[in-house]
C-alpha cells in the first residue's frame, strides 16, 4: 500500500493554491470568450433585424394596397366573406380536434 507520509501538508496546500490560480485563469479566459460570442451574436441579430426592417419597409406600400383591395372585396361581397370566414374557422377547429 502506498504511504502518504511523504506528502506534507505544505505540498498539498501549494498544489491546491496552484490549481486554484489555474482555475481562476480558466474562468477569465472563458469569460472573455463568452463576451466575444455574445458580441458576435448581438451583431448578427442586429444585422438580421436591419435587413428584415429594410425588406418590410420596401414591401409595406404593396401590402397596404393589397389590404385595401381585400377590404373592398369583402365589403362588396359580405356573404362570400362570411362563408370563407366560417370555412377557415372550421378548418382550424378540425386541426385542433385532430391533434388531441
Amino acid at each position: 500500500m502506498a504511504s502518504f507520509s511523504s506528502l506534507s501538508d505544505l505540498d498539498i496546500e501549494k498544489q491546491v493554491a496552484t490549481l486554484t490560480r489555474q482555475l481562476n485563469d480558466l474562468k477569465k479566459v472563458l469569460a472573455r470568450r463568452g463576451d466575444a460570442y455574445y458580441e458576435d451574436g448581438r451583431e448578427a441579430a442586429s444585422d438580421y433585424y436591419s435587413q428584415l426592417y429594410d425588406r418590410l419597409h420596401e414591401a409595406l406600400p404593396a401590402i397596404r394596397r393589397r389590404g385595401k383591395v381585400i377590404e373592398r372585396t369583402a365589403r362588396d361581397h359580405p356573404a362570400t366573406t362570411a362563408a370563407v370566414g366560417l370555412l377557415v374557422v372550421g378548418l382550424l377547429a378540425g386541426l385542433l380536434i385532430s391533434r388531441r
